[in-house]
């Protein structure tokens, strides 16, 4: 249950954006990227370098192309020298532009990365925004299961026994989808959303008791499967207690605080003869519904307030 930091290898981002390579440094094979900021070093290359940061990937688009070609080879190369001397992970040249030759001289020089991609800038810093955020997510493990009910992403908490692998099979039978069982991994993708996910080791498996393992997607088929999910409710499941006051109504609701985020959540208790796929079922259509706008335990009480005050009329 700790929350890590994670990192990406700059390799893997340039393999996944298909940048060309202009000029491999020598260490490019142990460069990490651990933000998902980027920066364009219009300022930079003016000579401001207050509040620089040289882990962020650097973006040079048409603007800063532009202002470049105004100067001499020599102009240049001096207000290039100091953003490459400060060994940042490597530098992306975006519209396919051709690179001034004192990029390519100090590429060498200081040995830094120097890519080149056809995507236009705001493109491309809009889409390598989103795939870092996911990849270098803050991130922890928690033992329940995760399923994709009715396009809700329903993570399943509760001891172990209580029966949260045999509710995931029926709810498989009924036509939703697998993302993790016995451990989902979750990132935490921005400061409102987080996303599960099955460790790669485990995915499309499940532990059944007195059966074994099973693989989900050999048995139900491709469509019981999903990789990954965001999670929109936590269902703690629980054995039944006598006497204990569970809610009824609904009206107050329920949070489940996760890496800073709130999540709502419910609470269900366990009892013979109750058939959980159904009411997480419904569970998950009422928290689509309250998402909407619409709340069944506020319309209630609104109408028995109502025909309060029209009896006392």
């Amino acid at each position: 249950m700790n929350e890590t930091l994670f990192t990406i290898p700059l390799t893997k981002v340039i393999e996944e954006f298909q940048f060309e390579r202009l000029y491999e440094s020598s260490d490019l094979d142990q460069i990490l990227i651990g933000s998902a900021d980027l920066n364009r070093p219009g300022l930079q290359i003016v000579g401001f370098y207050d509040y620089f940061d040289n882990q962020r990937l650097q973006i040079v688009g048409k603007v800063e192309q532009t202002y470049l070609e105004q100067f001499p080879g020599e102009k240049r190369y001096q207000m290039l020298e100091r953003l490459f001397s400060k060994k940042i992970p490597a530098l992306i040249i975006t519209r396919a532009m051709q690179a001034v030759p004192e990029m390519l001289e100090l590429a060498e020089e200081y040995d830094v990365t120097l890519l080149r991609t056809e995507e236009p800038t705001s493109s491309l810093m809009s889409a390598l925004i989103s795939y870092l955020n996911v990849q270098i997510a803050p991130r922890m493990t928690r033992h329940g299961v995760l399923v994709e009910v009715y396009g809700e992403g329903i993570l399943i908490l509760g001891e172990s026994g209580v029966g949260k692998s045999e509710t995931a099979i029926e709810l498989l039978k009924r036509g939703h989808r697998l993302v993790a069982d016995d451990a989902v991994e979750i990132k935490r993708v921005s400061s409102k959303t987080l996303v599960g996910s099955s460790p790669a080791v485990i995915r499309h498996f499940v532990e059944l008791r007195g059966i074994g393992i099973i693989d989900v997607k050999e048995i139900f088929g491709i469509g019981a499967v999903k990789d990954t999910e965001s999670i929109d409710l936590i269902i703690h499941l629980e054995p039944w207690e006598e006497g204990k006051q569970y809610d009824r109504l609904g009206m107050v609701d329920e949070f489940t605080n996760i890496m800073g985020i709130n999540v709502s959540s419910l609470t269900i208790p366990v009892k013979l003869g109750r058939n959980l796929a159904v009411i997480i079922e419904v569970a998950a259509m009422n928290n689509r519904q309250k998402r909407m706008g619409y709340n069944a335990a506020v319309e209630l009480n609104n109408r028995l307030m109502a025909e309060m005050q029209k009896n006392m009329q």
